[in-house]
């Protein structure tokens, strides 16, 4: 009789549930929901980002969901989060890259760009990074007697 093994649980599959987990995730860096404020985001503006990089799997394509799906799911009107797109777009945190559909001609969705974001975002996250080196270096460390 063959034994079946038992897969272990991934840490954020004991923390989300695997079914939860099983849906698929988006990655963010930490620091931009810490440093929000210094970023000037509000929470709609970060709802956006979260939205953008939920649709964002690999660096070299970049996201292009549509505005009216993300109001939907934010449960806000498109005209709303269009105006916060403009005020990213106009704080250098996004840009707006236009799409044509080759096929049939017209525009296609945007692609949207994060570089801006990442730039602003990378002083705190340098800060972030001294902070955590100088309290490694104070925390004391414990000597083993022979």
């Amino acid at each position: 009789m063959a034994t079946r093994k038992k897969k272990r649980l991934t840490e954020n599959e004991k923390k989300w549930s695997k079914t939860l987990w099983a849906t698929g995730w988006a990655a963010i860096p930490v620091v931009i929901l810490k440093y929000q404020r210094e970023l000037r985001l509000d929470a709609t503006d970060v709802n956006i980002i979260l939205h953008l990089v939920r649709h964002w799997w690999t660096a070299e394509r970049l996201p292009f969901p549509s505005k009216a799906e993300m109001a939907s799911c934010m449960g806000i009107h498109p005209s709303t989060v269009q105006r916060h797109m403009r005020k990213l777009e106009k704080a250098g945190l996004i840009e707006r890259v236009e799409r044509y559909d080759s096929k049939h001609g017209g525009q296609s969705m945007n692609e949207y760009d994060l570089r801006g974001l990442i730039n602003k975002a990378t002083p705190y996250a340098h800060q972030e990074l001294g902070e955590r080196e100088g309290r490694r270096k104070r925390k004391p460390r414990l000597k083993i007697a022979n």
